[in-house]
């Protein structure tokens, strides 16, 4: 995050998961909704979102550098990577949405995803500035 800096102004914001005592379909789908609710206000009406999300896209590094070149060049606003909970998203941040990038179809600790997917996005932006990075 902190060499992200040299290409982009980055701000992570940490959005409280909803605590749940039983995993009945019906209140995974509350917790859901509730941090929805609270994912959906920090999002600025004009930002491009995309979801780190398990039902998602599976592009390599430089597949994903391209795409977030091209939605720089041709947004009007900026874009906002989401992370979601244990559970998943609302159906609201999902319809929210532009893209859905899946990190991997292998299950993760929240941190360790958290890693991953902003050492992707450093990557790309390591890549469209024709930088050398790890293969």
């Amino acid at each position: 995050a902190k060499r992200l800096t040299k290409f982009i102004k980055l701000e992570t914001i940490e959005i409280e998961e909803e605590k749940i005592n039983d995993e009945k379909e019906s209140l995974i789908l509350i917790a859901k909704e509730k941090e929805g609710e609270r994912i959906l206000k920090k999002i600025e009406r004009n930002d491009f979102v995309i979801l780190f999300d398990v039902q998602g896209e599976m592009k390599d590094s430089l597949q994903f550098a391209k795409f977030i070149q091209n939605k720089i060049d041709t947004i009007n606003g900026n874009i906002c990577f989401v992370l979601g909970g244990s559970y998943g998203f609302s159906e609201d941040v999902y319809k929210r949405s532009q893209f859905k990038q899946s990190i991997s179809k292998l299950t993760f600790p929240h941190q360790f995803a958290r890693v991953m997917a902003i050492e992707q996005i450093y990557r790309a932006f390591k890549i469209n500035n024709n930088e050398k990075y790890h293969k």
